[in-house]
């Protein structure tokens, strides 16, 4: 361990502590990838065909920015870095939870899926799996 590590663990000011170590690490990668997925789903569906379900493109929009955001945070590192990343995982969760519901209860609400859609299900549930796998890496993170 070297000295800045010790530092950065000892909560000296102006160092930051990694998050992107262990779990981390695999978070990132993750959040990354689906930073492409909904990003690239969304800009191709806003050009090419919005008025068909502007809502479901501008929510998959929104995810793709919150996962960039995410994906920054925990890179970035540090505490607030890390507290920021852990109100996102958060918004990021409920949103998952409110629009799967939405679109189980209504579909008809939205004419095209979503990335939250049925809580994911086109993604392999990663969208409803990844808040709270990033709040327990955070959380754990803090105390570490």
């Amino acid at each position: 361990m070297t000295a800045t590590d010790r530092t950065a663990e000892e909560g000296v000011p102006g160092t930051r502590r990694k998050l992107i170590a262990g779990p981390g690490t695999l978070l990132v990668w993750l959040y990354g990838v689906m930073v492409v997925g909904a990003v690239s789903r969304s800009v191709f569906q806003i050009a090419t065909d919005f008025d068909r379900a502007p809502l479901a493109y501008s929510l998959s929009a929104l995810a793709g920015v919150v996962y960039g955001f995410i994906t920054c945070s925990l890179v970035r590192g540090g505490d607030r870095a890390r507290r920021a990343a852990l109100v996102c995982c958060a918004a990021e969760l409920v949103g998952v939870l409110t629009v799967g519901t939405w679109t189980l209860i209504e579909p008809s609400a939205f004419p095209d899926a979503t990335v939250w859609s049925d809580y994911g299900m086109d993604y392999l549930f990663i969208p409803v799996l990844l808040p709270v796998t990033g709040m327990l890496w955070l959380r754990r993170s803090r105390t570490a």
